[in-house]
C-alpha cells in the first residue's frame, strides 16, 4: 500500500467511502465525478501504479469478476464501457490502477 494514495486509503478504510462490492482481490465504488449516468470505479487491494505493472493476470480477472457482478446487479446487459487510463498521456490521474465501468447512455466514441 501507499500511504499517499487515495485508492489505498479508501481500501484501507483511512477514507470512508461506500463500497458497493469486494472480493478478496478489490472493490467497487461509485465515481465522484461521474461521466456517464452510471459510473463505477472497479479498484484492486493491491498497490499497483496501472496495468503495465499488473503482473498476474489472476488478479485482474477477479476484478472482472467484479465487472461481471456489477453489469448483472445494474442490469447493464444493453451495453457499457470499460475504460482503463494508464500513464499522463492516457489520462490517468490516480496512480492506482483503476477500471471504469461507464453505462447508462449511448456512449459515443471518442468521448466528449
Amino acid at each position: 500500500m501507499d500511504d499517499n494514495c487515495i485508492f489505498c486509503k479508501v481500501i484501507t478504510g483511512n477514507l470512508k467511502v461506500p463500497i458497493i462490492h469486494e472480493n478478496e482481490t478489490g472493490i467497487a465504488i461509485n465515481d465522484i465525478n461521474p461521466m456517464a449516468p452510471q459510473h463505477f470505479l472497479i479498484i484492486p487491494k493491491f498497490h499497483v501504479a496501472n496495468i503495465l505493472e499488473s503482473g498476474s493476470l489472476i488478479n485482474l480477472n477477479k476484478l472482472f469478476e467484479l465487472v461481471n457482478l456489477l453489469v448483472t446487479e445494474q442490469e447493464l446487459h444493453n451495453g457499457f464501457r470499460l475504460v482503463v487510463n494508464t500513464g499522463d498521456d492516457g489520462g490517468q490521474t490516480v496512480q492506482h490502477l483503476h477500471v471504469h465501468l461507464l453505462a447508462g447512455r449511448n456512449l459515443k466514441w471518442p468521448p466528449g
